[in-house]
């Protein structure tokens, strides 16, 4: 296994802002095609200045740079591209990018540490359309560039003491009232409030703030225990990162997802974001008319 490693890196989150409201209007199918488009949009834009996916969490995507000038100028033609493109055609998408700059611990592809924290932080008080920084990023940045950002507010963010100091990266033409004030309709807000619900016959869990994540399986040590031979020890986990539910598959026989709207997912060492209600059966598909269903639903 690869030693931790310390980097000065560039942590950046793009997210697409109202999502939610395209899943409900269109149904979980098409509304995933489009988000898929955008995110391939948001990645090819990432690589081309010098930056690696890290992970796609649902709609959004966590990203290094070696550099904050590539975060920055990463960031810029990100939301330029969407703007261009229109990936959502007549529904429109909007995406908020957050990015910090600072120590960073690499471990086995992962990233771990304070600026991680920081970024996912600035993010979620960052509007659609808008790119949102912090001190330590601009003045990482060369002369030429710092004049595309404005420090807008100092506030502290959640889990921070100090005031901190923010800052709006201007990347369009003709950014006005939009780029001040961003689509108020499509922000996100920092501290959600919502929880999923799980219940098997009599076994209850909740994932929320005080308690992000749970593990499904035949172990007894998990949150919710399905005693099948179908169902590995630890068969699937689910987790509340970003303000968004994912369920991660870790078994060998699969986790099949279905929605309220009766769309079935089958999940194979994948991970999808779950939304609204649903089933969940670990490793039996619904058409064979499991009777280990785990119900859960998002409040």
């Amino acid at each position: 296994m690869t030693a931790p490693q310390t980097k000065k890196l560039a942590i950046l989150f793009a997210d697409i802002s109202g999502s939610t409201a395209l899943y409900d209007k269109l149904g979980d199918a098409a509304a995933r095609h489009l988000v898929a488009n955008c995110l391939s949009i948001l990645t090819q834009e990432a690589i081309r200045h010098q930056g690696t996916l890290n992970k796609t969490i649902g709609d959004e995507i966590l990203c290094t740079f070696p550099s904050s000038a590539a975060a920055l100028e990463a960031a810029c033609a990100m939301q330029n591209a969407v703007e261009s493109h229109q990936p959502g055609g007549e529904h429109p998408m909007y995406i908020r990018i957050g990015f910090h700059y600072g120590d960073v611990i690499c471990e086995g592809g992962e990233i771990f540490g304070e600026t991680v924290n920081v970024a996912a932080r600035v993010t979620s008080i960052t509007r659609a359309h808008q790119v949102m920084t912090t001190r330590s990023s601009v003045d990482a940045l060369p002369a030429e560039l710092r004049k595309k950002v404005r420090q807008i507010l100092r506030r502290g963010l959640l889990g921070k003491q100090e005031a901190f100091d923010v800052f709006q990266v201007i990347w369009g033409h003709d950014e006005t009232m939009i780029s001040r004030v961003g689509l108020s309709q499509f922000r996100k807000p920092s501290e959600a409030r919502s929880e999923l619900m799980l219940q098997y016959r009599q076994q209850i869990a909740t994932i929320n703030e005080q308690h992000k994540s749970v593990v499904l399986g035949r172990e007894n040590t998990c949150g919710i225990v399905i005693n099948s031979n179908f169902t590995s020890r630890q068969h699937a986990r689910i987790e509340l990162s970003f303000n968004k539910f994912t369920i991660v598959d870790l078994s060998s026989n699969g986790t099949y997802v279905r929605f309220s709207n009766g769309q079935v997912i089958h999940l194979a060492h994948e991970e999808i974001v779950l939304h609204r209600s649903g089933t969940i059966s670990l490793g039996e598909p619904f058409s064979d008319n499991p009777t280990n269903l785990i119900e859960f639903i998002v409040q």
